[in-house]
């Protein structure tokens, strides 16, 4: 043999995943053709059973593993909804003993689902526990406002109801959509539906307000002031998401519009109701305008003119650097 066979053992391995040079596969199959004990150590590498036999004991690890946590969490949470139990039977039992009636009871009832979805459902559920949590918190916070409102005999619940899911949407949308299973189905549209929800429960919020408080002028205010803002708000994230510049120029031109936006908010929002814009008196009995200054808007816009310069400043810069590459 013209190989020792520790130097042949060595390249065993690479041989047998074909990473070899071409000399050194042929020097390796001339010498296995020879050598019985290299021959039998290449036997070995090709046997995958040790391999498989990891993989499985690795795999009934894991699942014995998460059987048991998963025991120890539904454990868990049964000890927690007992706990929370005992206020709401102590409650019962004051209820019953006084003879005031259930209406207490079912407003601490209502209050220790709200505890309970933030505890106990990311303990019991097995997957997606933040979707399932958040929304049971939502459910819970509304289901207990709903309960309050009954109790007090009030018309207040859909005003209130829908403002708190309005607040809820603003901060638990963005995780929603960024987590499993949400995040799967939606891709690179999440930005889209994350500003759709927004939009949405604000117009319910505002329908919920206007049919509650009956007033004729309601609609056709909170309109003339949501319709400029909401369309601001698309313009913005249109400008962030899909405008095909850098992040100088995005935040130049953003900078511009809302300072216009800015300015001209009173005179639009007077235009789309149809009324004149009042004007205000100061001590010289000067008549003044309710605009901002227009000394605001144009250092705004000179910042955002900075920006901009600067942001094709460094497209040039990164175009000739490329160019050069």
């Amino acid at each position: 043999m013209k190989y020792e066979c520790d130097m042949i053992a060595d390249l065993l391995p690479l041989y047998k995943d074909g990473v070899c040079s071409a000399a050194s596969e042929r020097i390796v199959k001339e010498h296995l053709a020879e050598c019985q004990k290299c021959s039998s150590i290449m036997e070995k590498l090709n046997d995958n059973y040790i391999d498989e036999e990891i993989i499985r004991e690795k795999d009934n690890v894991i699942n014995s593993q998460s059987k048991f946590f998963k025991r120890k969490s539904a454990l868990a949470g049964s000890i927690v909804a007992g706990i929370f139990a005992v206020p709401i039977l102590v409650c019962l039992i004051v209820n019953l003993a006084t003879g005031s009636g259930l209406g207490w009871f079912f407003i601490v009832l209502a209050a220790m689902f709200i505890p309970t979805s933030l505890i106990v459902v990311p303990l019991m559920v097995p997957k997606n526990r933040m979707l399932l949590t958040m929304g049971a918190f939502t459910f819970s916070v509304l289901f207990l406002l709903g309960v309050i409102s009954l109790y007090s005999k009030g018309n207040w619940f859909f005003i209130a109801a829908s403002s708190v899911l309005f607040g809820l949407t603003i901060c638990f949308a963005p995780f929603i959509v960024a987590r499993r299973p949400v995040n799967k189905y939606l891709k690179k549209k999440k930005g889209l539906v994350l500003m759709g929800a927004y939009t949405l429960t604000f117009v319910l919020m505002m329908i919920c307000i206007g049919l509650s408080i009956n007033s004729p002028e309601f609609f056709g205010t909170a309109f003339a002031i949501s319709l400029p803002i909401l369309a601001v708000a698309w313009i913005t994230f249109f400008i962030i998401r899909y405008l095909p510049v850098n992040g100088f120029m995005k935040a130049g031109i953003c900078i511009a519009l809302l300072s216009l936006f800015s300015y001209f908010a009173n005179d639009i929002i007077y235009t789309i109701m149809g009324v004149a814009q009042p004007a205000l008196m100061d001590n010289s009995d000067v008549v003044v305008s309710n605009n901002p200054s227009i000394a605001g808007l144009v250092i705004a816009i000179v910042i955002g003119a900075i920006f901009f310069v600067i942001g094709i400043i460094m497209k040039l810069a990164g175009g000739r650097n490329n160019e050069a590459a």
